[in-house]
């Protein structure tokens, strides 16, 4: 790949991104729509400016929360995972139920939690949780699941036993899914945390959603769920980092094109 698309590839997001934007507040200013329905880029930039201190309390709450129910899903995930793709009887057995869960809408349970833990960090936390492990244990499964026949009785004939098999190859084998799992997982895990805090919660993006949607400060609603996305982006590329210098072998191909 040369230096020039490289370089596209870098900047197309930022380009789209800004394009977005600029066509956003062109249309909201051609069609002189009400800040009170549809705030425009700039109102929405002025309100975070106003706003920034209750903003960045609030950001932080979320985001330390999202992180203690993401650091659980890891490892939940990680060890249903390997349970499930160590074992044919396993993966058989809970696979089903584990997808049948993962099926039923997470903010269903959220009343469950308030009634179990009350209202505050308990079911941010376990939404969080809930909404983000499925992909992490899913993906950490298939690696091991999928690992060769011919590779696995080469090993054992090298006297190799199954432990060994699995840790000394399924788990580096599984890495990459693992790594790409995360990404997706964190960006599910600022959802459940935003949506539990919408409605069991006095603190958080959540909380300041409804509170700004009932004042009818629409451009501060909309700060906030800029600065969620913002978070949820900043750690998926975290990830993507961390991915590439943990696991540049399964990555070498592609880097060359």
């Amino acid at each position: 790949m040369s230096l020039s698309s490289r370089q596209m590839e870098r900047w197309a997001p930022w380009a789209l991104l800004l394009f977005v934007i600029a066509l956003w507040q062109v249309l909201c200013t051609a069609l002189d729509v009400s800040e009170f329905i549809f705030p425009s880029p700039v109102r929405i930039a002025s309100q975070i400016a106003e706003f920034h201190s209750e903003l960045l309390r609030h950001a932080w709450h979320t985001f330390w929360v999202t992180m203690v129910g993401f650091a659980i899903a890891i490892v939940v995930g990680v060890l249903l995972g390997f349970l499930i793709g160590s074992s044919r009887l396993a993966y058989a057995a809970v696979y089903p139920l584990m997808t049948a869960f993962n099926a039923l809408p997470k903010a269903a349970f959220i009343p469950i939690l308030v009634v179990w833990f009350g209202i505050g960090v308990g079911p941010a936390v376990l939404t969080a949780f809930l909404i983000s492990f499925f992909p992490i244990m899913v993906n950490i499964a298939t690696g091991l699941a999928t690992l060769e026949p011919e590779l696995e009785d080469v090993l054992r004939v090298l006297g190799a036993r199954r432990w060994d098999v699995l840790i000394k190859v399924g788990l580096p084998r599984s890495m990459p899914y693992f790594y790409g799992s995360l990404k997706v997982a964190i960006t599910l895990a600022f959802v459940g945390t935003t949506v539990s805090e919408m409605t069991a919660a006095n603190e958080g993006i959540g909380y300041l959603l409804i509170s700004a949607g009932s004042a009818m400060q629409m451009g501060l609603a909309f700060g906030g769920l800029v600065i969620v996305g913002a978070m949820a982006m900043i750690m998926y590329e975290v990830f993507s980092v961390v991915e590439k210098r943990t696991t540049g072998w399964a990555h070498r191909g592609s880097q060359n094109h």
